[in-house]
Parts: structure tokens; C-alpha cells; sequence
């Protein structure tokens, strides 16, 4: 009986031949990552432990990037433990402002991650980097302070789901809406504790990221990762950004896999996720009229160069409607940057948008577009929880930029085709 991807990859790294689902292991891990949230409960667990030094001070990344530049005294404190600690225990990769990125997004730009790693981050959409062909998920801080204490972690191995994908995807389409459209199908804890595995000749019409995206979200499915077999695109794209040599994993032809489902690239449509799960999902020609008060493009998931590309695509020479607040946050300097140089800010000023720096901001209702009783926004993000942005009465409805670029100028969800 053969592995999976992921079980290769944690089977390496506890030093062992072979796992199996199930198995508790021992693993060395190649980065623990915390943010501004997290980080501070994991620091006061590390001196709880009595360590003197963080495992590899190369190896521990903080990013600055919830709620920061700092909104209240709050914030502002807890930024200054993360920098304190830091500076006391020389760790290389600390990212704050003026540094900093979404997180999510920073480590992949940064070359911080490469294919075969193991990455825990106290953020559960560190799933991130299985799109880079990376074992990666999210811990509690607990485990975080023990990561960067010892430099392992314990895990049960898991099973996994294959979703083997067919075809290309149409104009308008994206990763988002092929995650959407997955959990539509599986449901919020259709993959609890299990890998999903991505696989099929459709895996090469997918950019890296749309892989980005779709992994990143693999946790709103219940999964303890999603991971991409490594191919051309995820080897170009780590050499321009890395200097560590990645090391590739390729399942088993005998790999056990708990369920398999056939994906259809093609037949994808632009998909939005009503509230207040992520499973609740209809394609754009099921949406009828909803009207929306904000529109927010950016967070770990949808914060690309490659997605604020295709909302400028969309809003440019147009306007965002009058009752509409559209937000427009890159997810990191290097793509805020980009975008201004090519143009990119000026259409969304143009449009009526505002831009902000890198943050995650609104999409856990920390600042920088938080809703109002009953106001409804269309966002990029990543969950639609009762009270995510805001209100506990406000709705968020998740998209891809394209639709939420083409809501922003219809006044309500609007399919990017027709606008």
C-alpha cells in the first residue's frame, strides 16, 4: 500500500519509511510562522516552557498583519511583544511595517517556502503552501510556542481525498470559485482531518495562484491541508523567488485515498458563497438580486498581483456605485508596488475605490472596512461567519475578484461577463 503526497512528505521528515492515516509521529519542521494575533499567546507559552532560544532563529517567522499599523493601544502592544521578542532572540524573519504583507501571501513572495517542507503556522489558513507542493496547516499558539522551541510538532498522519481536475477554466473564472465550488459539493467538514490532493492534466491549467487559493482555503472544507504535485510552474516560480532547492514528493500509483472525485475544470462557473458558511454556495446565474453595501478585494486568499489585475480589468474606465464602498488591499509591499507602477491604483482611484497597505484587515473584522447592522458586503475573503466583518447581523458573500469587481459597479452581485 502506497502514500499520499502529504504522508511522503511527513514520513521524511519524522525519518521514517513509511506512515500510514492514523499514525501519531515526531516531526522536524521548517518553519513555524505566528502573526500579531497569535504570536503573543505563543510567547508567553515559550517562557512558560523556560526555553532560552528559539530552535533556529532562521526558521521562526513573525508577520505583522492583522491588525496592524497598529488600530488601537491593544494592537499596538501586542506588535511590540512580537518585536521585543524577536529582537531578543535575533529571529531573521520578522516582517512589520513598511516589511510586512499579508502573511500568506509574504512567505511564498519571501522564498520562505518550497516544495517538500513541513510549515505549522498559528493561523489556520496556513494550508496556504501546499500549493508549492509543502506540507503545511495551522496550530494553536501552544504548538506554535512548542515549534519554535524544540523545532517539532506532533501530528496524526491523515487520509486523504483525491480531487483528480480535467480542463481549463473559462474567462472569469478562477481558483476561487473551483474552492468555492468544491466546498459547495463536500460541505465545511466534507474533508475533516484528511488532505486534499489535487491532482490531473487540469492541475497545469491552474496558475500558482489559483493553487494559492485553492489550498488556502482547503481549511474552510474541514481539511488538515491541501497540496498540488509540484510541477513546471511551481518549480519556475519558486527559483525566482527562492534560493533553497525544493525537494519533490510524488504520490504513490497505490496511494489509499478515503474518496475520489472527478472535477471538471470547464464546467466551472463564477460561484459565490452566501452567508453563513462557505458551503452555501449557488453560481453566479442561481445569485438573483442582492444588493451590497461594500466590496473588499484583497486577504491572504484573493490579495495577488494576478487579482488585482483582473478587478482593474474589470473596473477600469467605469464606476464603483454610488451606495458602494469598494476596498481594494494588495497583499503585500512587492504587489502594492507593482500595482502602482502599472497602473493598477490609478484605475481603482479612478473607479471610486479606495486602496489600502497590506493588511487582513476586514476579513476578521479588525478595521479598515468593518459592517454595520444589516449592511452586506461582497469580499474576497476567506469565511463568511455570522459577524466575520462586523455586525453580527451584517452578511458577507465570498467571490472571486472578478465578481466582486463587477458587483462593485452594479450596486449588488453582478456576474463580471455581463458588466
Amino acid at each position: 500500500m502506497g502514500m499520499t503526497m502529504t504522508q511522503k512528505i511527513l514520513a521524511a521528515h519524522a525519518g521514517l519509511d513509511k506512515v500510514e492515516a492514523g499514525q501519531l509521529i515526531l516531526v522536524d519542521l521548517d518553519r513555524v510562522l505566528g502573526n500579531d494575533i497569535t504570536s503573543p499567546v505563543a510567547i508567553r507559552e515559550f517562557e512558560k516552557l523556560g526555553a532560552t532560544a528559539v530552535y533556529d532563529k532562521d526558521k521562526v517567522t513573525m508577520v505583522m498583519d492583522h491588525f496592524a499599523p497598529n488600530k488601537d493601544i491593544k494592537a499596538a502592544e501586542q506588535c511590540k511583544m512580537c518585536r521585543s521578542f524577536c529582537n531578543e532572540y535575533d529571529v531573521t524573519h520578522f516582517y512589520d511595517v513598511g516589511r510586512m504583507g499579508i502573511e500568506h501571501a509574504l512567505l511564498p513572495e519571501k522564498g520562505l517556502v518550497v516544495s517538500g517542507d513541513v510549515v505549522i503556522g498559528a493561523d489556520s489558513h496556513t494550508c496556504t503552501y501546499g500549493a508549492l507542493g509543502a506540507f503545511s496547516t495551522g496550530v494553536g499558539s501552544t504548538d506554535m510556542a512548542c515549534g519554535m522551541a524544540t523545532g517539532k510538532a506532533w501530528f496524526k498522519v491523515p487520509s486523504a481525498i483525491r480531487f483528480n481536475l480535467k480542463g481549463k477554466l473559462n474567462p472569469f473564472v478562477s481558483g476561487k470559485d473551483v474552492i468555492l465550488h468544491i466546498i459547495g459539493m463536500i460541505g465545511v467538514d466534507g474533508a475533516l482531518y484528511r488532505s486534499m490532493e489535487f491532482a490531473g492534466e487540469g492541475v497545469s491549467a491552474l496558475s500558482v495562484y489559483d493553487r494559492l487559493t485553492i489550498s488556502n482555503m482547503a481549511i474552510e472544507a474541514g481539511a488538515k491541508n491541501g497540496i498540488f504535485p509540484v510541477d513546471e510552474q511551481t518549480l519556475a516560480y519558486i527559483a525566482e523567488h527562492s534560493d533553497r532547492a525544493p525537494v519533490v514528493y510524488e504520490a504513490d500509483a497505490d496511494a489509499v485515498y478515503d474518496e475520489t472525485y472527478e472535477i471538471d475544470l470547464s464546467r466551472i462557473k463564477s460561484t459565490v458563497a452566501f452567508p453563513h458558511l462557505p458551503e452555501n454556495t449557488k453560481t453566479i446565474d442561481e445569485v438573483g438580486e442582492v444588493k451590497i453595501d461594500q466590496v473588499v478585494i484583497g486577504s491572504c486568499t484573493n490579495g495577488h498581483y494576478k487579482d488585482l489585475a483582473e478587478a482593474a480589468s474589470i473596473l477600469k474606465g467605469k464606476k464603483v456605485a454610488d451606495h458602494v464602498r469598494a476596498i481594494i488591499i494588495p497583499a503585500t509591499q512587492d504587489i502594492y508596488l507593482k500595482a502602482i507602477e502599472n497602473g493598477l491604483v490609478k484605475i481603482f482611484i479612478e473607479a471610486g475605490c479606495v486602496v489600502s497597505t497590506p493588511t487582513c484587515g476586514p476579513c476578521l473584522g479588525g478595521h479598515m472596512g468593518i459592517l454595520a447592522a444589516g449592511e452586506r458586503a461582497v469580499a474576497t475573503t476567506n469565511r463568511n461567519f455570522v459577524g466575520r466583518m462586523g455586525h453580527v447581523t451584517s452578511e458577507v458573500y465570498l467571490a472571486s475578484p472578478a465578481v466582486a469587481a463587477a458587483s462593485a459597479i452594479a450596486g449588488k452581485i453582478a456576474d463580471p461577463a455581463k458588466v
